[in-house]
């Protein structure tokens, strides 16, 4: 996987945790740029971790799968993709919640929460990796720092973004995901 395919990979990866950080950022009233570093910090550091457990757990079980290793990641990378785009379509139920209980919304322990959820699709990813020539590590930083910065701008912009961006950055990764499953299989059937 070259560095081109890796930056795409990881501003896919950082898509749904930006979609959040508008939603976070729209509760905020006037958002300060250390909270939104913090933010950031926050979910690019469990962003840049999950791929590494995902990885660890597909290297333990790569060597039984080699010679159909690209369908996995195939059907992984596809599937996550499509889940994204369909996930990007669905109405927001959360609004009534977030107006009852916003301090709730604001503690650290539900932003740590929402900040592994959105890493799911990374372990994910790492899982895939491993069955592929990727430095895991290079791979981990650039997502993690992806995210770091869409997190970031996402928490800022919140007020201004949330009504137009969101869903649309998710289905950007969604087909950004699909492209790159697809492409390793094509790498890997016609080679």
């Amino acid at each position: 996987m070259n560095i081109i395919t890796l930056s795409v990979l990881s501003l896919a990866m950082s898509t749904d945790a930006f979609a959040a950080s508008i939603t976070k950022g729209s509760t905020l009233k006037n958002p300060r740029v250390l909270s939104a570093i913090k933010l950031g910090l926050l979910f690019g550091c469990i962003e840049a971790i999950a791929p590494i457990i995902g990885w660890l757990i597909g290297s333990a079980g790569a060597d039984y799968v080699e010679a159909f290793d690209h369908w996995i990641a195939f059907v992984l990378l596809v599937g996550l993709g499509i889940h994204m785009l369909l996930e990007s379509r669905k109405e927001d139920d959360d609004d009534e919640e977030d107006e009852v209980t916003p301090n709730t919304k604001r503690s650290f322990i539900a932003t740590l929460l929402t900040a592994v959820g959105t890493s799911i699709d990374a372990m994910t990813v790492g899982i895939s990796l491993a069955f592929m020539k990727v430095n895991i590590y290079l791979a981990a930083a650039m997502i993690g720092l992806a995210t770091t910065i869409m997190v970031t701008i996402g928490a800022l912009l919140g007020n201004v973004m949330s009504g137009w961006v969101g869903k649309k950055a998710e289905a950007i990764g969604g087909v950004a995901l699909i492209f790159i499953g697809c492409g390793i299989l094509y790498s890997h059937t016609m080679a």
